[in-house]
């Protein structure tokens, strides 16, 4: 006899925030921050909203009975110093902090109430690319890409590279105005890492390559860190 239906969310439950403890900890071990300790670092106190902390994606056809609670980007506005900016955080424990059709939906919906009120908007990058198995279905980094053009000159788009980040996570950061990064923690990658090596043969440090100096000083893709 099976459990009851109950005890198997119960279950589902715990072992979900087992997964985020223990995340949770890895990111600490690298000498990261989760996603909601940014905000808060960033954010003066009690100013952050955040926005649609329980939407809902579309489940694929086959993964009907593992619907992700968990958001893989937290959205909102606040303030900095007094002043209201709208951010997003990107939170790497979630499945790697990979944006599909929600999560671009979620960051798409505060950069058009960024400009639609003609506030600053802030990316904190820490993401792994875009989620692969939604396939065809995930037209979500296009819809930010034209965001970011959109809102090119018309508002400040500034962006924070915390962690090795891939794809449409480095993408998108590059059409807004600055891009920070953090030594030793930070790396941009146009794919994954293991394709992007100068040479697939050798193995090269990826701070060598895709870290704060290389693209600082040869790329020209991020200013400060």
């Amino acid at each position: 006899m099976g459990l009851r239906p109950d005890v198997l969310r119960l279950q589902e439950k715990q072992k979900e925030q087992e997964n985020t403890l223990r995340g949770i900890e890895k990111q600490h071990a690298l000498g990261k921050l989760t996603a909601r300790e940014r905000i808060e670092l960033l954010a003066d106190p009690g100013s952050f909203c955040e926005f649609d902390s329980f939407m809902e994606g579309m489940p694929l056809r086959w993964e009907k009975e593992k619907i992700q609670t968990r958001q893989c980007v937290i959205t909102g506005s606040g303030r900095i110093h007094g002043r209201q900016v709208y951010l997003y955080a990107q939170d790497f424990t979630v499945e790697g902090g990979s944006v599909g059709e929600r999560e671009s939906r979620k960051i798409c919906k505060i950069m058009d109430m960024a400009i639609q009120n003609g506030k600053p908007i802030i990316g904190l990058n820490d993401s792994a690319g875009a989620k692969i198995k939604q396939g065809v279905r995930n037209f979500g980094f296009w819809n930010i890409f034209n965001r970011n053009v959109a809102a090119s000159g018309v508002i400040p788009q500034v962006y924070a590279i915390l962690g090795p980040c891939a794809g449409g996570a480095v993408y998108s950061p590059v059409l807004g105005d600055f891009v920070f990064m953090v030594d030793k923690i930070s790396a941009m990658f146009l794919t994954g890492p293991g394709s992007s090596r100068p040479s697939p043969q050798k193995r090269y440090p990826k701070r060598n390559w895709a870290g704060p100096g290389s693209t600082i000083r040869s790329a020209g893709f991020s200013f400060l860190f």
